[in-house]
């Protein structure tokens, strides 16, 4: 297909859509460091996926504008490097170029258009459990691997259309949505109860959710991210905590989250960016979030640790 894409971060979820664009011809350039990049270079992109194995060879780099303009750069680096990637971006990108999010949590897209400007864009939520297993050896062990995009002023687009129609090609569920604040939010919810609980008791969700107060635990984190989007004018159904409590019951039960592989690995963590956004915004909205606070507070000094 006649597109140029950017993947800046290629572990789990950049490595997993990015190989899946390049399987269907897309020209797609892999941003990477370290041992990963030298991986990707001498032997390509494995990707070991409960939709079937694939490898492919990457053209991969350090340097984002090595690649030249693109026309979508996709943002899937860990939360704490969105600032960094995004004053090295401008290279990258034309007059229509789209800066494509999709990270964990809800605050990446704003700070992308505080750097780059709102036209620039496009909020997304990836669903999908992947990890970055060794360098250049991805894991996707879960989720159903899909995506929902859309313009981060709101509304429907062209652009957005066009990379709905370039993953559905590469036989990736994709789906445009003109409310993506609201589709961020609703991933919020699972992402913040998902994390913290399989973090927080260090077992994977189908032990969790096998008892009635892991069950509860799951569900009250759940909603109290609602109550924090109701209060920054999100609107989410009214049955959205019970909806993500039935999310969970469908995953595979040894499914965990990246934040428990981030803390039992010694990694640092998307803490603050998860549950530690949870309760500062709850904080300005005057929303109790003790669910969550009592979570951050068992992570957080973990967290430290794993930064220092």
């Amino acid at each position: 297909m006649d597109v140029k894409v950017t993947v800046v971060g290629a572990g789990g979820v950049g490595g997993y859509f990015g190989g899946r664009l390049v399987q269907s011809g897309v020209d797609v350039t892999f941003v990477a460091r370290g041992a990963h990049l030298e991986a990707l270079k001498a032997g390509g992109l494995h990707v070991r996926s409960i939709r079937g194995d694939f490898e492919v060879p990457v053209r991969a780099t350090e340097d984002p504008a090595a690649g030249g303009v693109a026309d979508y750069v996709l943002v899937t680096v860990k939360s704490y490097d969105t600032d960094r990637v995004a004053s090295m971006l401008r290279p990258v990108l034309g007059d229509r170029s789209a800066v494509v999010s999709l990270q964990n949590g809800v605050d990446n897209e704003e700070r992308l258009a505080a750097a780059l400007g709102n036209h620039r864009v496009v909020g997304g939520a990836a669903y999908i459990f992947a990890t970055l297993a060794e360098p250049g050896v991805v894991d996707h062990t879960g989720g159903p691997a899909s995506l929902v995009v859309g313009e981060w002023s709101g509304g429907g687009s062209q652009r957005v259309a066009s990379l709905v129609e370039t993953f559905r090609a590469a036989d990736v569920t994709a789906d445009e949505s003109p409310d993506i604040r609201a589709a961020l939010w609703s991933k919020f919810a699972f992402i913040c109860a998902q994390a913290g609980v399989t973090a927080a008791v260090r077992l994977p969700i189908g032990e969790i959710r096998s008892q009635p107060a892991g069950r509860a635990l799951f569900r009250d984190l759940a909603a109290e991210v609602c109550a924090v989007a109701a209060a920054e004018g999100v609107e989410l159904p009214a049955d959205l905590p019970d909806r993500t409590l039935g999310f969970a019951d469908a995953l595979e039960p040894g499914g965990t989250s990246s934040l428990y592989h981030d803390l039992v690995h010694g990694r640092r963590m998307e803490l603050d960016s998860l549950l530690g956004e949870v309760v500062r915004r709850g904080g300005l909205r005057s929303v109790d979030v003790p669910t969550s606070r009592a979570v951050y507070g068992v992570l957080q000094p973990w967290a430290a640790r794993a930064q220092r």
